[in-house]
């Protein structure tokens, strides 16, 4: 190991662990600060996602959400592009396995409904994206800056839809109709039944979402479309000299990460919701930052980062039911302050960490 350089699983492993463990510090800090036992809260927050079936039913249904969003953005991070539209590409993506699912779920059983979701769900994502990676690779366009656009764009074209064309006639709430059992996907309750999830709404997507990851992880670091990915986020001018476009290589890695998105809805519309909602997406577009983030753009850092969130999320409805002085908004902030250190502060412990490692390996070359 050369000097500056630290070995992969200080990289993977250790510094994610430092920059977490100082969020639940400072977070501690702050339940100190309203009159609240720290260790109480945790106790509270571990058991109301880990600790009984259905609590950990919602752990995984949550952690799905983050899997396809945060992959999303870790395929577009291997090529350097800063794909934030995660969200309106999900919420489009809802809107593709919804059209599948209106169209097919009165005369075909769901498994055969599922694959073409699955189709819709990654077509309408990538279509989504397109037009931000086009602009980004043949007209300079900030990729940061169209896909935020992209976003309340997204927003609005599900308000108009939802409210104007996809909503049941004598209805006034804005979603399209429930969908017959060809359209929805078995939840998880009732495939293991014995195993106790209770009534949480984690189902079959959270497969789908691990099977993703395995594909990620194929594309990336075993293909030749995924050498010239990672090849040409690292040193773009070089990868251009060996004869990569770079027009090819933005536009194809912003329809696969616009596809992984859109495969979100999968899980809350075809799974949970079984129906197209307003603002479904929840966030879930923005939690995968700090996912790819936490995860090092690794499907199994992904998978644990997706884990520790929907750990937050579950757990954090949990706490606040038990300690009422703890808000929703408390919850809140805890969850920024570990995107705040996994993501804009995420080298805040290298140079140390760097700096002891160099020292160690100087200690042992001279005994």
């Amino acid at each position: 190991m050369s000097k500056g350089q630290l070995p992969r699983w200080v990289d993977y492993g250790v510094l994610p662990a430092l920059n977490l463990l100082a969020a639940f510090i400072i977070s501690g800090l702050v339940v100190v600060v309203i009159g609240e036992d720290p260790f109480e809260a945790v106790k509270w927050l571990v058991w109301g996602a880990l600790g009984y079936g259905e609590g950990f039913g919602y752990t995984l249904y949550y952690a799905t959400n983050f899997i396809f969003t945060g992959l999303a953005v870790a395929v577009a991070f291997h090529a350097g592009l800063f794909n934030i539209g995660g969200e309106g590409q999900a919420y489009v993506g809802g809107l593709g396995i919804a059209l599948v699912c209106l169209a097919m779920d009165r005369f075909v059983p769901w498994w055969v409904t599922f694959p073409f979701a699955i189709i819709g769900g990654a077509v309408f994502g990538a279509a989504w994206a397109f037009i931000p990676g086009y602009l980004q690779a043949k007209r300079g366009s900030h990729i940061v800056i169209t896909t935020i656009m992209f976003n309340f764009i997204a927003s609005a074209l599900m308000v108009y839809l939802l409210s104007n064309i996809l909503i049941p006639q004598g209805t006034m709430s804005p979603s399209s109709r429930n969908f017959e059992a060809g359209g929805q996907l078995p939840l998880l309750r009732n495939v293991f039944s014995s195993f106790d999830f209770g009534q949480s709404p984690v189902n079959l997507a959270f497969f789908l979402a691990l099977a993703v990851c395995v594909v990620v992880w194929l594309l990336i670091w075993h293909t030749k479309l995924g050498y010239e990915i990672r090849s040409f986020g690292a040193n773009p001018d070089a990868a251009a000299y060996a004869g990569i476009s770079p027009v090819r290589i933005t536009v194809v890695t912003m329809l696969i990460s616009g596809a992984l998105a859109g495969l979100m809805g999968i899980n809350v519309v075809m799974g949970e919701q079984t129906r197209l909602l307003l603002d479904f997406a929840g966030g879930a577009g923005f939690v995968g930052i700090a996912v790819a983030l936490m995860g090092r753009g690794h499907p199994i850092g992904i998978i644990l980062a997706s884990m520790l969130f929907g750990l937050l999320y579950q757990g954090g409805a949990e706490l606040a039911f038990e300690i009422p002085t703890i808000s929703r908004d408390m919850i809140v902030v805890i969850q920024a302050l570990v995107i705040l250190f996994a993501g804009a502060l995420e080298h805040m412990f290298r140079p140390a960490v760097v700096a002891f490692f160099d020292r160690f390996s100087s200690n042992t070359a001279e005994a």
